[in-house]
């Protein structure tokens, strides 16, 4: 999977780093990582311009975000009905997605951006809770704008090493979204409890 994706990004080059990074962003299991690696190598080699093939990741990363996005508003509920959409969201999913970002909406969507099996769902949901669309783009272009020049530059620059760099990366940002993830969690239970302690017991 992972030299059929560098051939096909080195073959078709803009065209290649967008396509796969848009599959990605829909649920296609391409780790995000990797054509942006490739577009940094392939800038270091002089077949590629860094100035044209860092937007274009930049693009490539939330245009399919916002898809997911905009599908979520347009549609709601019934996309929940849809086979392909049941692989990665369940009605309890989007429900403690939904509480997540009626108490945090840019914090989850940050968060959810970087949890791998998470973020096409989280995205949808998004959508179906019709969080601001100036609070989605927002948190997902900040997120993304730390993230993905900071790989681009380390494939730029370490092209030999980039293997092991990027096994580093892939594993400390697992870890904090991991941490993300726990105290998001925690946060929502609480206030659940604290809800329910405030809601009339029924006689």
């Amino acid at each position: 999977m992972s030299e059929v994706l560098q051939e096909f990004v080195a073959r078709f080059t803009y065209a290649g780093v967008l396509a796969a990074l848009l599959l990605g962003s829909l649920g296609v299991p391409i780790p995000e990582e990797m054509p942006i690696a490739a577009a940094g190598i392939l800038s270091h080699e002089g077949l590629a311009r860094w100035w044209l093939a860092l937007p274009v990741c930049l693009l490539g990363v939330l245009s399919g975000d916002v898809v997911l996005y905009w599908t979520g508003r347009r549609w709601g509920e019934r996309v929940l009905g849809w086979r392909v959409v049941r692989w990665v969201l369940t009605a309890q999913r989007a429900e403690w997605l939904k509480e997540a970002y009626r108490q945090h909406a840019m914090k989850t969507v940050a968060m959810a951006r970087h949890v791998v099996g998470l973020r096409a769902a989280a995205f949808l949901t998004a959508g179906m809770a019709r969080v601001p669309f100036w609070k989605f783009i927002l948190a997902d272009a900040g997120a993304a704008a730390l993230t993905v020049p900071f790989v681009f530059t380390l494939a730029y620059f370490f092209t030999d090493q980039i293997g092991a760099i990027l096994a580093d990366v892939h594993r400390v940002e697992r870890w904090l979204a991991l941490i993300a993830l726990i105290v998001l969690t925690g946060g929502v239970v609480v206030y659940v409890v604290r809800w329910n302690r405030r809601v009339p017991k029924a006689p």
